[in-house]
C-alpha cells in the first residue's frame, strides 16, 4: 500500500507552525510496511485542495489529511474531500456529544458553529477524539481509502495511535513491516562515503541504502522489509556488516546518537574524568558536555584561553613556544592539552587552538585548528584540521572534530 500524507492549512505554508503530524505518521506508518511517497501541504483553499486530491488519487492508495476539521469558516477538509468524491456529509451524534460534554466540563457556551465538528463523511468509520472535539474518520471508496486527521497534534497522534494504525491495519491485504537503522558516521564527506560503498549501492534491494549528509557529518539509513520483524533485523545485521568492512573507521553511533552522546557514554564507562583548553572554540566542547545530565562525574572544568596571556598565565605555556611557533601550532596545543589535565587533575585534557575566521591569524589562514589530547600515563597526541567553512561552522566542526577523536581514543 502507498500512502500520500496531505496537510491542509495556510499556517503550513506560511512558516507560522512546522509539520510534525507528517514526520510522526510517516514514522507509524513505516513500522506498519506502507510507503510514504508524497508529503503535500495546501492551503486552506477549497479549489487548490481539490486539485491535490486528485493529484494524489493518481498515485497513492491511503489519502492521509490532516487539518482543517474545526469549528470556523476555513476549515474546509471535509466538505472538499465529500464534493470531490460525490458523498454527503451527516452527523455523527455519539461526536456531537462529546462535543457538548467538552463545553458543559469546562462551563463554557457552546455556539452553533462547534456542532460542525460532528460531521463526518456518510459512510465512514469514526476514530474517537479523546484529547479534543472534532472526531477522525476513514472512508473507502473506489479502491481507495480517505483518512481524515485533527490537525493539533496533541490530538492527531493520540487518534492515529490508539485508532487510525488499527483501522489502516485491516485495509493491509499483505503485512509487511518496515524496519530502519541509522549509520552515524564523521571524517568523511557524502560524496567519498557514497564512492566507497558504490557497489553495494548500485546492488540494492532490499534492504535499501540511503546517504543523508548533516552538519560535518554523514548518515546511512539502511531499510528492510519484511513480514518478520526477526528477519528484517538479521538483513540490516548483514548488510551493516559489509558496510562496516569498508568504511567502519568512520563509524561512532546508531540512529540518534550525537558524537557528544557517544563521548560522553564512553567516558563513563571507563570512568574518566576530563578537563578541557579552549581558544578558538569558546567553551563550546564543554557546553556540549555539560548539556548531557551526569556531566558533573566526568567533566572536571576547563580554561577559555583566547588570549596568549591566558595561555601563559593560567595554562603555563611557555613564553618560547609562543614566540616561535605561535598559539595556531601543534607544540601548543600539545602544552594546553596536558597542562589543563594537570592543573585539574583530570585523567585526559583535551585542547583546541587554531583561526575561526573570517580573516587570517598568526599567518594561519581561516579554518587552520590544532587538537590537543593528552591521557594520563600515555603520549599526548595531536590532531590537524584545515577546515573551509564560515567562522561559527569552524567552531562547531572543530567541537566535533574533538569529540570523534575522543571517541576512537577510547575505543582502541
Amino acid at each position: 500500500m502507498n500512502a500520500e500524507i496531505i496537510a491542509v492549512g495556510s499556517e503550513l505554508l506560511l512558516g507560522q507552525i512546522v509539520n510534525s503530524n507528517a514526520q510522526f505518521i510517516s514514522e507509524q506508518l513505516a513500522e506498519m510496511g506502507v510507503n510514504v511517497y508524497y508529503h503535500t501541504s495546501v492551503g486552506d483553499n477549497p479549489e487548490r485542495l481539490q486539485h491535490a486530491i486528485s493529484v494524489a488519487q493518481e498515485r497513492a492508495d491511503l489519502l492521509i489529511f490532516t487539518g482543517g476539521l474545526g469549528p470556523t469558516k476555513d476549515d474546509l477538509t471535509k466538505e472538499t474531500i465529500a464534493k470531490s468524491l460525490g458523498t454527503t456529509l451527516t452527523l455523527d451524534e455519539d461526536a456531537l456529544e462529546s462535543i457538548k460534554g467538552y463545553f458543559k466540563k469546562v462551563d463554557r457556551e457552546m455556539t452553533p458553529n462547534n456542532e460542525k465538528q460532528a460531521l463526518i463523511l456518510a459512510g465512514s468509520q469514526v476514530l474517537k477524539n479523546e484529547n479534543g472535539m472534532a472526531p477522525g474518520m476513514l472512508l473507502k471508496k473506489d479502491a481507495k481509502a480517505y483518512m481524515l486527521l485533527p490537525g493539533p497534534p496533541s490530538e492527531m497522534k493520540p487518534m492515529f495511535s490508539t485508532y487510525g494504525k488499527q483501522a489502516i491495519q485491516h485495509l493491509l491485504k499483505k503485512k509487511e513491516i518496515i524496519h530502519s537503522r541509522v549509520l552515524r558516521f564523521f571524517g568523511i564527506g557524502e560524496a567519498q562515503l557514497e564512492t566507497e560503498l558504490e557497489a553495494l549501492i548500485d546492488q540494492q534491494t532490499n534492504p535499501t541504502i540511503a546517504p543523508l549528509a548533516g552538519d560535518g557529518e554523514v548518515t546511512l539509513r539502511l531499510t528492510a522489509k519484511h513480514e518478520s520483524k526477526d528477519v528484517a533485523i538479521t538483513l540490516l545485521d548483514e548488510l551493516e556488516i559489509e558496510i562496516m568492512n569498508i568504511v567502519g573507521e568512520y563509524f561512532y553511533g546508531y540512529d540518534q546518537d550525537s558524537l557528544g552522546e557517544v563521548g560522553f557514554k564512553l567516558l563513563k564507562e571507563k570512568g574518566f574524568t576530563l578537563s578541557c583548553a579552549e581558544s578558538l572554540t569558546g567553551g563550546l566542547f564543554q557546553a556540549q558536555l555539560a548539556s548531557l545530565p551526569g556531566a558533573s562525574s566526568i567533566l572536571k572544568g576547563g580554561v577559555i584561553c583566547y588570549q596568549d596571556e591566558v595561555k601563559k598565565k593560567i595554562l603555563s605555556v611557555k613564553e618560547s613556544t609562543l614566540e616561535q611557533h605561535t598559539s595556531v601550532s601543534e607544540k601548543c596545543a600539545k602544552e594546553l592539552a596536558e597542562n589543563v589535565r594537570e592543573l585539574l587533575s583530570s585523567d585526559i585534557g583535551i585542547s583546541f587552538t587554531g583561526v575561526a575566521g573570517p580573516g587570517s591569524h598568526e599567518g594561519q589562514p581561516a579554518g587552520t585548528v590544532w587538537i590537543g589530547l593528552s591521557m594520563k600515563d600515555q603520549p599526548t597526541k595531536t590532531f590537524h584540521l584545515n577546515l573551509g567553512g564560515g567562522r561559527n561552522a569552524n567552531r562547531i566542526r572543530t567541537a566535533k572534530y574533538g569529540w570523534y577523536y575522543l571517541i576512537k581514543e577510547l575505543s582502541e
